[in-house]
């Protein structure tokens, strides 16, 4: 919700402007507040628009990994906040969160920590209790200017101290383009636009760069097969039913972390047991998500992996009890099913999806329901902790609110529910005409591997197929294509190309 909120435009001269600015700085005010624990998601916007521009993913395109890992992060940032402006809100929970921060100062002074790219990581936990406080310590945490937030808590007090005055008016400033031309500083969003400029049209990218993910990829045949080799040797020794990672790291990095396995598993054979039938998944850190997979930390040592082995059997108990409550909400909601798309949200654990479960489920008994039991029969939900409304996603599943008024809740499933089986079946249709395509192009273009980023929706992706194999471009044969909303050529030469790549 906060990243779509845009500051309103507004027209000023020069001198207007200037006098603005002046004045700004000396109040050190971004906006006015009647008390800091009601901070309003526009002045949080305000607050935090140096941050945002340091870790907008869309700067970060030649750099998938770095920006998912920003995407995933602004997405759990914004939950936090949201429920901390959620009336009669209560504490929430310690957050840990990791960015890449663009390097954004006019300066020859280089932090000792920020790479040849461009941009450094920064880790910390949030802990805070109200918003001011959040976004006060987001910005220190990315070592970003926090004068304009000095004036805050001395507004809010100014404010409370006076009952009798009126709330302020707010009207926040988008500046116009001469503020920047007279300062000097950079405009944010003309990078913005650059980085989404017309890209250049596929062939002549494809002439200038297929030579080089041809060398890449030439070099990472021996590591390709040895990263196959290891998967399948795990697979089958301990009957995993699948080894996934949760990044897209490079070959050599996947390689490595299925190297360390391997040698746990000759050091201590006997903690792997406990691994049979489950999907392992290499992951930012190490436990049970919500669909019952087993995530290793790659950050994490042969002693956390091998404890966390010892506690499969009570995580795969609460796993047990987690589907039990998925069974009786379905019941008790005609049938609908409590689903979990890894893809759609960032990483949940099995304890925080078996606690939302709980909740909802709590609610919906206190309430009695008048739902046909197989009135819903054949449709999903997703339960989600930072929304407010229930909604109808653009593939058929509700997204549900853990807090939902049950009466209101029935309400809104019974009269969507025709619209969702429409869209159902659209999904179904579009999935299988995606297959379809995915396989043509693959056979047509002669291509090694064709995949695409989980932001690329089926119609996206079946569009960029159908005008490649129209296209049939020689110079893709025999590669790893990755259709993705950007040009790069990877390090072990999978070419990326955006999917509504220009003729």
């Amino acid at each position: 919700m906060l990243l779509c909120l845009l500051l309103r435009a507004s027209t000023m001269s020069v001198t207007s402007l200037l006098r603005c600015t002046i004045r700004l700085e000396r109040k050190h005010v971004v906006g006015h507040l009647v008390h800091h624990r009601a901070l309003s998601g526009a002045d949080a916007v305000n607050a935090l628009r140096p941050f945002y521009f340091a870790v907008h993913p869309d700067f970060f395109g030649q750099y998938p990994r770095e920006r998912e890992v920003n995407e995933n992060s602004l997405k759990r940032l914004n939950g936090y906040l949201d429920n901390l402006q959620k009336p009669g809100s209560r504490s929430v929970q310690p957050m840990r969160l990791t960015f890449y921060v663009r390097d954004t100062k006019e300066s020859s002074d280089v932090p000792p920590d920020l790479l040849a790219s461009g941009f450094r990581p920064v880790s910390f936990t949030l802990h805070t209790s109200d918003v001011l406080s959040t976004v006060t310590n987001v910005l220190k945490s990315c070592s970003l200017p926090v004068e304009h937030m000095k004036g805050l808590k001395g507004s809010a007090e100014t404010s409370k101290s006076a009952p009798g005055a009126g709330r302020p008016f707010y009207r926040p400033i988008k500046w116009n383009k001469s503020y920047y031309t007279f300062t000097g500083f950079r405009d944010p969003e003309e990078e913005l636009q650059q980085a989404r400029r017309v890209e250049p049209a596929l062939i002549s990218w494809l002439r200038n760069n297929e030579r080089e993910a041809a060398k890449k990829h030439r070099a990472s045949r021996p590591r390709r097969e040895e990263l196959n080799r290891l998967k399948e040797e795990l697979c089958h020794k301990f009957d995993l039913s699948d080894i996934r990672w949760q990044r897209s790291w490079g070959v050599a990095h996947r390689c490595c972390q299925l190297q360390s396995l391997s040698r746990l598993s000759q050091q201590s054979p006997e903690a792997m047991v406990n691994l049979q039938g489950h999907t392992v998944v290499f992951a930012d850190l190490s436990g049970m998500n919500a669909s019952g997979h087993i995530m290793l930390g790659t950050m994490d040592v042969h002693y956390q992996w091998t404890k966390l082995f010892e506690q499969l059997p009570g995580y795969r108990s609460l796993q047990q009890q987690t589907d039990w409550l998925k069974e009786r909400i379905s019941l008790l909601l005609g049938g609908t099913q409590v689903v979990h798309v890894e893809r759609l949200r960032p990483v949940q654990s099995i304890g925080e999806h078996y606690g939302s479960l709980s909740t909802f489920h709590k609610s919906l008994v206190s309430r009695r329901l008048r739902l046909h039991p197989r009135s819903l029969q054949g449709l999903t939900m997703l339960l989600e902790n930072d929304r407010s409304k229930p909604s109808l996603h653009e593939m058929g599943h509700f997204i549900i609110p853990t807090s939902s008024d049950p009466p209101k809740l029935q309400v809104f499933l019974q009269s969507h529910a025709p619209e969702a089986r429409q869209r159902t079946l659209r999904k179904k249709q579009l999935q299988a005409e995606e297959e379809a395509v995915v396989k043509l192009c693959l056979q047509n273009l002669c291509l090694r591997g064709l995949s695409k980023e989980p932001s690329v929706s089926p119609s996206q992706m079946i569009l960029c197929c159908r005008r490649l194999v129209e296209q049939r471009s020689p110079l893709m044969q025999g590669l790893h294509v990755c259709v993705s909303h950007f040009y790069s050529v990877m390090q072990d030469g999978d070419l990326c190309v955006p999917w509504d790549w220009k003729s």
